[in-house]
């Protein structure tokens, strides 16, 4: 039956776990989105260390790692799709179902943390399902559109000719700054409930702003998942050994790519990108979207490098031992991905350790989100020994079939 464990292409599972390492790390820098209040107190300082991780974490890291995350999702969509048809299984209805398990598990994981993507994948899976025979050129199309921030340029021009017509009502923005001063519930009595409360009252709207407003961070993500799609259906993953040479062009190619649009960024004015995430009574300057979508190519582009250099290394005989041990990480990334986010709450949240972690400087943070990686690997490794899935994997899995799996 289609709920037996699946042949699995290991590469995959192991580019997943490395894909997992980069998002524990940004959000350890990123305090997992929780804010508390600041106090004077830092311990773990070391500021040119920690101006150094900081630069790594935003240039480096940032939008990069999630990327691949998004992608592989895409193509384990296709993946699951197309081993359905060979064995003669419609999988559409049961997919439905299975994002909508995601999508639940995603809004319960956003209590905890409101960082947390799962919810959004859901979504933009139950997207995929009409694109699944749609054409290549079309496919391709889609995300070129995606990419050249074509939706937010809809929403630009329709945002700044409403404020044509619009005059400003100044006593609304002074009532947002009078409640900006007072001190949200969560800070002033923590509690977990007051902190979930919060996530889904305040924090919910921003990260759908953040995602559908202008910033527009949702379409990568969604151009990502169709070029998974795209990449899964020309079987590129099956036969990633017999074409090295076209890896390592592949890879330059991403390079070469990423420092061209890195470049042409610098040398334009720098941009006040800030304004896209609350533009209220301000126009969008074509120079502004011009830039971000300048941003988001040369984001797309690092993260097919990091992708095609992970592949060149893992093929290298010297490196698959060492990058193989991933695998087991990618294996279970549902379980570990929401893991990471409960510790990271319980790290950060003030009525948990906040007080004590949110002291810590940028390296230190850094350093102990290595630690907590590498005892979920361990933790991966030892209970793959024993199990066939991870243990939320199996629950999602139980839940598709709506039977309890082996």
């Amino acid at each position: 039956s289609l709920s037996s464990p699946l042949k699995r292409i290991s590469i995959l599972d192991a580019l997943r776990g490395f894909a997992l390492l980069g998002v524990i790390l940004m959000h350890m820098i990123q305090h997992f989105g929780i804010f508390s209040m600041p106090s004077q107190n830092e311990v773990f300082s070391f500021p040119m260390l920690d101006e150094a991780v900081q630069w790594i974490g935003n240039n480096i890291i940032m939008g990069r790692f999630i990327n691949i995350f998004a992608f592989l999702f895409g193509m384990s969509f296709f993946i699951q799709m197309d081993r359905a048809e060979k064995k003669g299984v419609n999988y559409r209805f049961r997919f439905v179902w299975r994002m909508i398990l995601l999508l639940a598990l995603g809004l319960l994981s956003h209590s905890f943390f409101n960082l947390e993507i799962i919810s959004l994948y859901a979504f933009f899976g139950l997207l995929l399902l009409p694109l699944y025979r749609v054409k290549n050129y079309i496919l391709l199309t889609l995300v070129a559109l995606l990419l050249l921030g074509v939706p937010r340029v809809i929403q630009s021009v329709n945002h700044n000719s409403k404020l044509v017509i619009e005059q400003n009502d100044t006593s609304e923005q002074g009532n947002n700054e009078q409640r900006a001063r007072t001190i949200p519930e969560h800070i002033a009595n923590p509690s977990f409930l007051n902190t979930a409360k919060y996530n889904y009252e305040e924090r919910l709207a921003g990260k759908l702003n953040y995602q559908f407003g202008f910033i527009g961070r949702g379409y990568v993500t969604l151009a990502l998942f169709i070029l998974g799609l795209f990449v899964g259906r020309i079987r590129f993953f099956e036969k990633i050994d017999e074409h090295r040479k076209r890896n390592l062009w592949l890879f330059v190619g991403f390079l070469s790519g990423t420092l061209l649009f890195t470049l042409i960024q610098k040398i334009l004015p720098e941009q006040n990108m800030f304004i896209l995430f609350r533009p209220d009574g301000q126009n969008i300057s074509p120079s502004i979207l011009f830039s971000r979508t300048l941003e988001d190519i040369a984001m797309v582009l690092f993260t097919g490098s990091l992708t095609m250099g992970f592949v060149l290394l893992y093929q290298n005989a010297k490196f698959t031992n060492y990058l193989e041990v991933l695998s087991p990480y990618g294996r279970t990334a549902l379980t570990n991905y929401i893991i990471q986010g409960v510790i990271g709450c319980l790290i950060f949240a003030p009525w948990a350790f906040g007080t004590v972690f949110s002291n810590w400087g940028v390296s230190a943070l850094f350093l102990l989100g290595i630690v907590i990686y590498m005892v979920q690997i361990i933790f991966s490794k030892l209970w793959l020994k024993r199990f066939l899935y991870g243990p939320l994997e199996w629950l999602w899995r139980s839940g598709t079939y709506l039977k309890f799996q082996p």
